[in-house]
């Protein structure tokens, strides 16, 4: 697919527009998830000013530094100005020139490092800072086709990697050597980075965001996997499977292992344009609170995904929005039982016209290497 499909140029008069509706007078996006969004560009992230200067009305524009200007001349985006800065120059100033009417108020990216906020708003006195994500998510939670399917090559390529599991994972091996042998298959498998390998063994799985450690696996130690990166494309990719190595399970390990396939199918089964994301979470809670183990599903069901691992909409108790055709999103409930063991099953799912379909397509019954 083309780099013109995923990043369309038309996507920058449609931010502008709803900077507008906002009433903004300006984006202002440093590097990112939404500056590449907007233009393609996967700006680095340093200490010389890169900002796209994002005006609801007027000419775009991409202040970047000097020995940057090559990398922001070959972003898909057009109908984006370059204006460079050498070394030792103040940028600034350069970003109130590109405002040449008068600035109310601005939105700046959500995760601007704090120095830039400042200098901006040194820049920009009058200026009211807003977040820019008040006009971007409503752009980035609805999924063109192209995001889709980068999405869907995403899980793909994850899910050769959770295929390959048996050649690492087995008893006595450490977790930290087994994490490096996957990091190694996700660039294999196509991803231009890793974002994260857990590698979680026993009492360890009972931890949702546990890593890993120098700990062997022991035999009939129920093991979870979560593992995901970035393709070329610049689209995520986020799969967790559980495993059991060298021997039977722990028979209540077993039990509710059962529970959490059986919730984790039915929420998978339950989307569809119109349910909300805290009725979708409910779907899996509620069967795993009827088992008895609501108190050890510590987290919510799911996240969106796109361009970053973790972004709208949340799957989550109090979250009432209605999910749309277009939105792609993890489901992934888990039982955690402390100091024990613990389990997770996480599909990455899109909302189509008429329901959900899976971008990860590998089996999720317990599997035993």
């Amino acid at each position: 697919m083309g780099s013109e499909e995923l990043y369309p140029a038309e996507r920058l008069a449609a931010a502008q527009r709803a900077t507008a509706a906002a009433g903004l007078d300006a984006l202002l996006l440093t590097p990112g998830s939404d500056l590449r969004y907007l233009t393609g560009y996967d700006a680095h992230e340093g200490e010389r000013l890169t900002c796209l200067v994002l005006p609801a009305q007027g000419e775009p524009i991409l202040i970047v530094p000097t020995l940057e200007r090559p990398g922001a001349e070959a972003a898909p985006a057009t109908g984006v100005r370059i204006v460079d800065h050498p070394d030792g120059t103040d940028p600034y100033p350069l970003v109130r020139a590109a405002l040449p009417g008068p600035v109310a108020a601005v939105g700046l990216a959500d995760r601007m490092w704090a120095e830039q906020v400042l200098a901006l708003r040194a820049a920009l006195p009058g200026a009211a800072q807003r977040l820019a994500s008040e006009v971007l998510r409503e752009l980035r939670v609805h999924k063109s086709p192209a995001e889709v399917a980068a999405l869907a090559e995403a899980g793909a390529a994850i899910d050769a990697v959770h295929t390959r599991m048996g050649e690492w994972l087995r008893p006595g091996r450490t977790e930290v050597e087994v994490a490096a042998d996957i990091a190694a298959a996700i660039r294999a498998a196509g991803h231009v980075s890793v974002d994260f390998v857990i590698v979680a063994a026993g009492p360890h799985g009972a931890s949702p965001h546990h890593g890993a450690a120098d700990r062997p696996i022991g035999r009939g130690e129920p093991v979870v996997v979560d593992i995901g990166g970035t393709m070329p494309s610049g689209y995520r990719s986020d799969c967790t499977r559980t495993y059991v190595v060298g021997g039977p399970p722990p028979a209540e390990f077993s039990d509710y292992y059962a529970v959490l396939r059986e919730a984790q199918r039915a929420a998978v089964a339950a989307v569809r344009p119109g349910v909300t994301a805290e009725a979708l979470d409910a779907v899996a809670r509620d069967l795993i609170t009827a088992a008895g183990h609501g108190d050890a599903f510590l987290h919510r069901t799911g996240h969106g995904i796109g361009l970053d691992t973790h972004e709208e909409p949340y799957v989550v108790a109090g979250n009432p929005r209605p999910l749309a055709a277009g939105m792609v999103f993890s489901v992934e409930p888990g039982i955690y039982l402390a100091g024990r063991h613990g389990a997770r099953i996480e599909d990455i799912v899109v909302c189509t016209p008429d329901g959900g379909q899976r971008l990860n397509t590998t089996p999720t019954e317990l599997i035993a290497l």
